[in-house]
């Protein structure tokens, strides 16, 4: 079903922090050479901040949890991965296929090797008119059914955050902000939607997950980090881009899973190269505070 690298296995053997990694944001998220930049310094903050990372993705239908370096250099590089989520995963190993995992299938395989913590950019979630067209991404079930923390910079901003935040309530899943008050919108610090539950370090998150799960929930634990101040986007003008990136989408036809690439993409050009800024520093400074909170959880079990 999947293989674990040695040194994964090694550190899940010995009760020690692992942090999960997902491998669309290095095939499609962003360009080459900075996809593979990225996933190279993910894995060193994670490791950073004391614990193992577990990059994730499937090499011609073998699901490979703790990819190499230069399995990793291999899916920034093909141009033949597919992005795969819990819909297509079993097609994906089962003809043999490179494929990059999303945050839903990332998730799955998480949950099935015991790894507790995940770090990714920003999750899917309810797409602007979504009343109209259902278009609700994946990773909102699997949050809702799979008890992994999950640190993020919130929902990806081309999305409809209010929408998202109903239905990830509506599913039971906790949204934790981490040292603040407000759901970040991915490029931006701010969004002007307000959280329920806030944490200001990581043995807090730790503590708030486990107590989740001790009362019988099998949901993840969604922590919302913002973007660094000094990488961000203004939410007003981030705003007008992603409007004009939905425009010239729904002009060129553009639907389904080929929609965020494109509009990151996008997005990434007109504000000539800051949004990608934002992403990667994004990514780095979640990866980080995954690293932190697998340890902290760690700690709190062997007590």
């Amino acid at each position: 079903m999947f293989s674990l690298s040695s040194v994964v296995a090694q550190t899940l053997q010995q009760n020690r922090a692992v942090v999960a990694l997902e491998s669309t944001v290095i095939a499609h998220g962003l360009p080459f050479p900075h996809n593979l930049e990225t996933a190279q310094a993910c894995e060193t903050a994670v490791r950073e901040s004391g614990a193992e990372p577990a990059t994730i993705g499937i090499l011609a239908g073998q699901a490979v949890i703790g990819l190499t370096p230069e399995q990793i250099q291999t899916i920034a590089s093909r141009d033949n991965v597919a992005k795969v989520n819990l819909s297509n995963l079993g097609a994906c190993l089962a003809q043999n296929r490179w494929g990059a995992t999303t945050v839903a299938s990332t998730l799955h395989f998480a949950k099935m090797a015991g790894i507790k913590v995940f770090a990714t950019g920003g999750i899917g979630g309810a797409h602007r008119g979504a009343s109209e067209s259902f278009d609700i991404s994946a990773d909102l079930n699997a949050l809702g059914r799979y008890p992994v923390i999950t640190v993020c910079a919130g929902a990806k901003a081309i999305l409809d955050l209010a929408k998202t935040m109903e239905v990830l309530e509506t599913l039971g899943v906790p949204v934790i902000g981490y040292q603040t008050d407000e759901l970040p919108a991915f490029y931006s610090r701010s969004s002007g939607i307000k959280l329920d539950l806030r944490a200001d370090s990581a043995d807090e998150v730790a503590a708030i997950a486990a107590q989740h799960w001790q009362l019988g929930f099998s949901t993840s634990a969604l922590v919302v980090a913002p973007v660094p101040a000094e990488d961000e986007v203004a939410a007003d003008e981030i705003k007008n881009e992603i409007d004009e990136a939905l425009a010239a989408a729904a002009l060129q036809g553009i639907t389904g899973k080929a929609v965020t690439p494109f509009l990151l993409s996008r997005i990434a050009a007109r504000t000539e190269g800051r949004a990608l800024r934002a992403n990667i520093a994004l990514l780095k400074n979640n990866a980080r505070i995954a690293g932190q909170i697998a340890r902290a959880l760690v700690n709190q079990e062997s007590r």
